[in-house]
């Protein structure tokens, strides 16, 4: 049986304006039209929703309990168009994003002006290293910086842009160590944004792509990054950070990269949400701006 559920609602229409001819004016459609596809309803039903006749409309008891749930499917379909109707309004509401924790200086700003351009918006930022469990933990949009893609068939992923580390000290350590091989690297005071106390290995990376182990033992660890640049810029060792965190303090010369050859494997930095269909007007917004800073500020590839 084939349904059209535009009959249900020119049904609900009738009834409410009380006959064919007051429905066909309110609908601008040929009273004729309306009646021969209410009388093709209720064939394909088996019974007669109306009584009518030249001077009489009637609802039967039928009719009635139809008209009900027409009269449901009539509100239920006007609440699911208030619902689009607002998905595409002015962003608002709460976001929830999450960011590794080295990356949240770098994207300050970026977070600011969001907020500014969209003021309805809440923003909760989850500056977090590990992974989180977007539905179990409620995260509208992750921040993930990976070697490689997830690959979680229930996400949707964009990438952002790319976070390589390089090596950098002050002038003074680097004037140091200029023109060393980089087997001297583990010679000078080191700075490490690990937990790990003892030695550590640091795998860098040539411009061909080959691979180098560097153990050596530093003299500050520290997970937040902006604490490892400062030391470094302060002229305490060489640190191995994410080009984003320094990019400023190398243009301002407070450092300089060292061993400038090597470096780490490029991470890939990229969006992880849950649909891509139906996405809050919030998050898209978010989503979007994010991967505009990372292009103006050239890590996209």
């Amino acid at each position: 049986m084939t349904v059209d559920l535009n009959d249900y609602v020119l049904f609900a229409e009738v009834v409410a304006h009380g006959g064919f001819a007051a429905a066909g004016r309110a609908l601008r459609q040929p009273k004729s039209t309306i009646s021969r596809r209410i009388a093709a309803l209720e064939a394909r039903l088996g019974v007669r929703l109306i009584e009518r006749s030249t001077r009489r409309f009637r609802v039967t008891e039928v009719g009635e309990a139809f008209h009900e749930r027409c009269r449901t499917l009539v509100l239920d379909a006007q609440q699911a168009d208030a619902v689009v109707a607002e998905a595409l309004s002015e962003p608002h509401g709460l976001v929830r994003c999450s960011c590794p924790v080295g990356l949240v200086e770098a994207l300050s700003a970026t977070f600011q002006g969001y907020m500014a351009r969209y003021p309805k918006v809440r923003l909760q930022i989850v500056a977090v290293d590990r992974p989180v469990d977007l539905i179990a933990e409620r995260i509208d949009v992750a921040i993930r910086v990976r070697l490689a893609l997830d690959t979680d068939a229930a996400l949707t992923l964009r990438t952002l842009g790319r976070s390589t580390r390089v090596l950098v000290a002050a002038p003074a350590v680097a004037v140091r160590c200029a023109g060393w091989p980089l087997d001297r690297l583990a010679e000078l005071p080191t700075i490490s944004p690990t937990d790990q106390i003892g030695e550590l290995e640091w795998e860098l990376l040539d411009g061909e792509g080959r691979a180098r182990l560097i153990r050596h033992s530093p003299r500050l660890t520290c997970g937040d990054f902006g604490a490892l640049r400062d030391a470094a810029a302060a002229g305490l060792g060489v640190a191995f950070l994410p080009d984003h965190v320094c990019r400023e303090d190398l243009e301002r010369g407070r450092l300089v990269r060292v061993f400038p050859d090597w470096g780490s494997r490029p991470g890939i930095v990229h969006a992880v949400f849950t649909t891509r269909r139906g996405l809050p007007p919030a998050v898209r917004a978010l989503i979007d701006q994010l991967a505009e800073a990372f292009r103006r500020g050239g890590l996209t590839d």
